[in-house]
């Protein structure tokens, strides 16, 4: 059988933990040439050790709208094309109404919605007629969950995005979905900081918002975004895949 994705060329920022490393170690996989971004450089060394050649490894921050540019400056340096964007880079801070001040704010909305927009102005000129670009919601946006805010009003704008860039570039053979996650078991966890048996009960807690009642996995979610990436998705556009537990549904 044809791996699903067979001479494409992927970038997925964010790429070197979680759902991101793993759904680049399936896009591998299934035949594709890709390159992942994140901001730490032994996050990426450690993700390379795992991904192999099929891999290159760039260090770029999704919240700083000038390393956009030169990013995709460096794709194009890399790469004949792209026929693959999935921007993963997220910024999940959440906090009460009143303890947000102006620069967090603004770090969050740049990695989760400024900070696309631009890269994937910058990247245009080097999508392929048969483009996917995949945005990362969040189950957030469909749900008023306490202390999401912020978080969940740059995955709003994201999904809207998707649906208003596929309005202007559906002409040009691109392809553009939203692949929101309902909550995940993933390393973002540990950047609460929290003691081994509190995470855990908070873990516990997150999984009772789920109507299955467990966390979902970075497998499950990489599975669908290889769909999306996949010319199999070749009939959605502007669409959300919820990938949620059934949060945002039941």
């Amino acid at each position: 059988m044809t791996p699903r994705l067979q001479n494409k060329y992927a970038l997925i920022t964010g790429g070197s933990a979680g759902i991101g490393l793993e759904t680049a170690k399936q896009f591998c996989l299934e035949g594709a040439r890709v390159a992942i971004t994140g901001r730490n450089e032994a996050s990426l060394e450690s993700a390379k050790s795992h991904l192999g050649d099929s891999a290159i490894t760039l260090q770029s921050d999704s919240a700083d709208i000038q390393q956009q540019q030169a990013l995709a400056d460096e794709i194009k340096r890399q790469f004949p094309r792209l026929d693959v964007i999935y921007i993963n880079a997220g910024d999940v801070t959440h906090k009460p109404f009143d303890e947000w001040d102006e620069a967090v704010f603004d770090r969050v909305m740049n990695t989760n919605l400024k900070g696309p927009f631009f890269l994937i102005r910058a990247l245009l000129p080097l999508l392929s007629d048969s483009a996917s670009i995949i945005l990362c919601g969040s189950v957030s946006a469909q749900i008023g969950l306490p202390q999401s805010s912020v978080y969940a009003a740059s995955k709003a704008g994201l999904i809207s995005l998707a649906r208003t860039l596929s309005g202007e570039l559906k002409h040009l053979g691109i392809r553009v979905n939203t692949l929101s996650p309902g909550p995940t078991l993933t390393e973002a966890f540990d950047k609460f900081g929290l003691p081994e048996d509190e995470q855990a009960a908070l873990i516990d807690q997150v999984k009772e918002l789920v109507p299955l009642k467990r966390l979902g996995t970075p497998l499950e979610l990489a599975k669908a975004a290889v769909f999306l990436a996949s010319d199999e998705s070749s009939y959605m556009l502007g669409s959300e895949l919820l990938v949620d537990g059934g949060v945002g549904n039941l």
